[in-house]
């Protein structure tokens, strides 16, 4: 990892290395609002337009809340470690049925080891280009909610351990894996069903959260690291996708487009990467990080290999089965073991 010194002044790593308790709180509440404005919405005008638009913007901040969980999880959220640990578990990881300690020790090693063998995350990144119906089938797997059953499911039977432990020792487990989260998931529908309405809990928070947010995931996962130009510069082997208020809307929430910067300096909270791009362009290394214009110009390169190459069925990579049966917070890989 090139040394920050030598990409930035000291006054500039002043400037972008400095955290909010309430920036970082601020946006963890913005997510929640939206959620919860979208929702009164349809509450307000009951039709499908407002249905959709509800579903693909929840599931939006619901990545939303993911991002921010991975900036608790680098420390960098909010300035106080203990209102950082707090917003990063209780707003954010466990409403996503993740964990930010267990996320951190998988992640950190993603950022040690970008793009070569250890990366955890190459399995995401590997398998590209595919065809256009490959993707095409990626995409309808997500909006049926197939990916996010599955990982859902494995997630599930995992936190339960092995089927030959006692009944107290997978519920033990359960809670050590689980078991905040779950509390999470009782206390939003609680809140919903308190407002009369306790069927939005499974129409636009579970729907969303198995659905649109597993697609953007998805978008978001090959516009960071998918056919990058070179695995061994820190300065491409990671990838910045341009974003306007639409995307940022409904794809790319808080900043997290800016993937090189994020790479180049860890410490960064992501309300300041914008500004770290901008200096890091004004010192003249623009020409050097890898950016594209849109998601779609990402996308396009993604989905270049010639159709007539596609093999429906067949597990290239393993790259599928592992990401189904893939686990947030620890990683894409399969871990039925007990919780340490």
């Amino acid at each position: 990892m090139i040394a920050a010194s030598k990409l930035l002044t000291p006054a500039q790593l002043a400037i972008v290395r400095k955290r909010s308790d309430f920036r970082g709180l601020f946006l963890a509440l913005h997510a929640w609002a939206v959620i919860f404005g979208m929702m009164a919405l349809f509450i307000w005008m009951p039709n499908p337009i407002t249905f959709i638009a509800a579903v693909v913007v929840i599931g939006g901040r619901q990545l939303g809340l993911a991002i921010l969980m991975h900036d608790g999880a680098h420390g960098v959220l909010c300035e106080n470690p203990k209102l950082n640990e707090f917003v990063s578990q209780w707003l954010c990881a466990y409403p996503m049925m993740a964990e930010t300690w267990a996320y951190r020790r998988y992640h950190l090693t993603h950022h040690a080891h970008t793009q070569q063998p250890e990366d955890p995350d190459l399995i995401l990144s590997a398998p590209f280009p595919i065809t256009r119906k490959s993707f095409r089938r990626k995409i309808i797997r997500d909006l049926t909610g197939q990916t996010g059953y599955q990982q859902r499911k494995a997630q599930i039977l995992n936190a339960l351990g092995k089927p030959e432990w006692p009944l107290e020792k997978r519920l033990e487990n359960y809670w050590k894996k689980l078991g905040r989260a779950t509390v999470a998931q009782l206390v939003i529908f609680s809140i919903l069903a308190l407002s009369g309405h306790w069927y939005l809990y499974f129409a636009l928070w579970l729907l969303p959260f198995l659905t649109w947010q597993q697609v953007i995931t998805r978008i978001r996962n090959i516009a960071e690291h998918a056919m990058v130009p070179d695995n061994n510069d820190d300065f491409r082997n990671a990838r910045t996708t341009m974003a306007n208020w639409l995307a940022r809307a409904v794809l790319a929430p808080y900043w997290v487009n800016y993937h090189v910067e994020h790479h180049l300096m860890i410490w960064v909270p992501c309300y300041n990467l914008p500004k770290a791009r901008s200096f890091l362009i004004a010192n003249g290394f623009g020409e050097r990080m890898e950016s594209k214009g849109s998601f779609g110009e990402v996308i396009a390169m993604a989905t270049s290999k010639p159709d007539d190459q596609d093999k429906p069925g067949t597990i290239v990579h393993n790259s599928r089965k592992q990401r189904v049966s893939g686990v947030m917070s620890e990683g894409f890989k399969s871990v039925n073991d007990e919780a340490a």
